[in-house]
């Protein structure tokens, strides 16, 4: 039995006279990772925005675990498991690997930042976030800053502070983007990891990786769902070859 976590109901929104996304239709099985795909200005972004609360709704319903959320800020959003990556940037530079994910482990269990002095003494706090730095494939750059990271490494920084945090569901921004094939492939490693220890929305441009990890597609166009299916089937369907994947299989 499969049991939905996330459900955005006929979700629409417009700036001025452009509707941007209409009727959107997508639901999340609680443990499966999900991706969502479409050409460039079909609404991606928007849409996680809509998700995420950093956008309002014109019209439509979004539920989580069958309460709906969608006149719910992002801050409570956030509390109550919805976690983003990717899309801004959420490290302290000047801070190390280890004291990024230690905030983030402290953001998780509701201490605040001036409990720092004594945060760093904290036998437990410090093996939780350590668990995380390993977990990232990041334990021989624990005490690097995180302005030193590569772009990969900050990737998989900033997916573990996400983590730390203990989401329902975890929203991946385009988590790929500038990455070479070396870090395309380890970052894909740590997503399939990940599959079915925590609920995945990954919105992503590149298809092979997509196609590799993905449970189920949904494709965006023109800022409507068109199609959810497995990989297989996304790949066999002809709307989908027309709009999105070139008319190739």
């Amino acid at each position: 039995m499969t049991e939905t976590l996330l459900k955005a109901k006929n979700l629409c929104k417009h700036f001025g006279a452009l509707q941007v996304c209409r009727n959107f239709n997508l639901q999340i099985e609680r443990g499966e990772l999900h991706a969502l795909i479409g050409p460039n200005g079909a609404g991606k972004t928007t849409a996680l925005d809509l998700l995420t609360g950093l956008l309002a709704p014109d019209s439509g319903t979004l539920l989580l675990n069958g309460r709906d959320i969608t006149k719910t800020s992002v801050n409570k959003r956030a509390r109550l498991g919805l976690a983003r990556a990717f899309q801004v940037t959420s490290l302290f530079n000047s801070f190390s690997v280890l004291d990024n994910l230690m905030l983030a482990v402290q953001a998780q269990q509701g201490t605040g930042t001036h409990f720092w002095s004594r945060a760093a003494h904290d036998r437990k706090l410090v093996a939780s976030a350590t668990s995380f730095v390993e977990r990232m494939g990041l334990l021989d750059r624990a005490t690097v800053l995180a302005g030193n990271l590569s772009h990969g490494e900050r990737r998989q920084l900033e997916m573990g502070m996400a983590l730390a945090t203990k989401p329902a569901m975890l929203l991946l921004d385009e988590p790929m983007a500038g990455l070479g094939p070396g870090g395309t492939l380890k970052l894909s490693e740590l997503i399939s990891s990940l599959k079915g220890e925590v609920t995945i929305l990954m919105v992503e441009h590149d298809t092979h990786a997509v196609f590799a990890l993905a449970d189920r597609i949904s494709v965006l166009v023109q800022g409507e769902v068109v199609a959810t299916d497995t990989p297989k089937m996304i790949k066999e369907n002809k709307l989908v070859q027309a709009a999105y994947l070139g008319g190739a299989k």
